[in-house]
């Protein structure tokens, strides 16, 4: 048992002690540069991503950034996001856009707040917004945030996405490291994360929701002639390139000036609207239908030869015909129209304007034989 001396200095430290001390100083000092240059490393990542995701131009793109690169720079196993789409306003326009939720099946829909995991209680409107919720995963509870997981999670992060305070979805974070997602790490850089991701969502919804209003005829919903001439052109190039007709529609409702004369404009609204949904309904998903103005209606048919496209107008023809419009206070209508078809010219392979040009006036030119040949009947345009 060794003793020491009141008032007598420690014995200085030999040198074995000062080199371990030395070597034990130089591993936390490597260790804490390797840290410092690792999270100046996903510091960086995280800001090009979100220099990546504040430029996206549209829904898809921003999609695809959040679904490629936010599990690469912050090395998760799984990613999803839930937005509230209550009326399903915002999946509606997104597929007449052409979006394909096929090609994103991490982005998920909801009805409701209640359908994205907090725990909401008592909350009202000017409660604190529910905070992030990380901890185990659990294949139940966790089963509408992560409906199909490529690897067996084993942590998640439920982060709200807040604009204004209300809650417009939820970022889904999930890894197989248990230890990743715990109840009492910090939240500040995945709420921070969160808010950019819910910002740029916010904006590009918005002015794809502009988009669509500017390509809409706010009448009878469906597109406009803007919509159809920008489609046509698109439409012409890939036909060409792949080789498949494509035919276009001309419809005018007969004697359209005596229903306004007889029931108003307002009953020739409520006429415009049937007519349109009646076509639409003969119609696939593919083929696009648009209000020309006034009574005029066209349909762009894809991959449908001139034989084809004239069966779909005599489907249209008989279901505009077949029944009576029932109007406000019990008014009944018998509605018929014209339809005149055309189809690409194969052989055509001048410019694209050029060809829509004229697709447009043979169609036109089909349908002014089916109206001065009687109404109510089908005209193809054939070359003289």
């Amino acid at each position: 048992m060794s003793h020491t001396i009141p008032g007598k200095p420690p014995a200085p430290a030999s040198a074995t002690d000062l080199a371990v001390e030395n070597q034990q100083l130089r591993a936390r000092m490597a260790y804490m540069i390797e840290q410092a240059e690792r999270n100046h490393s996903i510091m960086m990542r995280h800001q090009a991503f979100d220099l990546e995701i504040v430029g996206a131009g549209s829904f898809p793109e921003l999609i695809g950034s959040i679904f490629r690169s936010l599990p690469a720079i912050s090395e998760l196993d799984s990613v999803t996001l839930s937005l509230i789409d209550e009326d399903a306003d915002i999946r509606t326009v997104m597929e007449k856009l052409g979006v394909d939720f096929a090609a994103f099946p991490d982005l998920l829909f909801v009805s409701g707040i209640d359908q994205l995991g907090f725990d909401l209680g008592t909350r009202h409107a000017l409660s604190p917004p529910p905070k992030p919720m990380l901890g185990m995963f659990d294949p139940v509870r966790h089963a509408r945030q992560f409906p199909q997981p490529a690897r067996r999670l084993q942590s998640v992060a439920i982060v709200p996405l807040l604009r204004n305070k209300r809650i417009i979805g939820s970022l889904n974070l999930g890894s197989a490291d248990p230890a990743r997602f715990t109840p009492s790490l910090g939240t500040d850089f995945i709420e921070h994360m969160a808010s950019i991701i819910a910002i740029c969502l916010e904006n590009v919804i918005s002015n794809e929701m502009l988009k669509y209003i500017g390509l809409t005829d706010s009448l009878t919903g469906v597109y406009n002639r803007r919509y159809i001439d920008r489609r046509l052109l698109e439409e012409i190039g890939r036909a060409r390139r792949q080789k498949y007709a494509i035919s276009f529609m001309y419809i005018d409702i007969d004697h359209f000036k005596r229903v306004n004369d007889t029931v108003g404009h307002q009953g020739g609204d409520e006429v415009l609207r049937e007519v349109a949904n009646r076509i639409k309904a003969e119609l696939r998903l593919s083929d696009a239908l648009a209000r020309f103005g006034g009574e005029e209606f066209v349909v762009l048919l894809i991959d449908a030869d001139l034989d084809s496209a004239a069966f779909v107008a005599e489907r249209i023809r008989a279901s505009i015909a077949a029944s009576m419009i029932g109007l406000a206070q019990g008014v009944q209508l018998s509605i018929t129209g014209s339809i005149g078809v055309a189809c690409l010219d194969e052989a055509d392979d001048g410019p694209a304007e050029a060809a829509a040009l004229e697709l447009i006036a043979h169609a036109d030119e089909a349908l002014y034989l089916a109206k001065s040949g009687g109404r109510n009947r089908v005209m193809r345009f054939t070359p003289s």
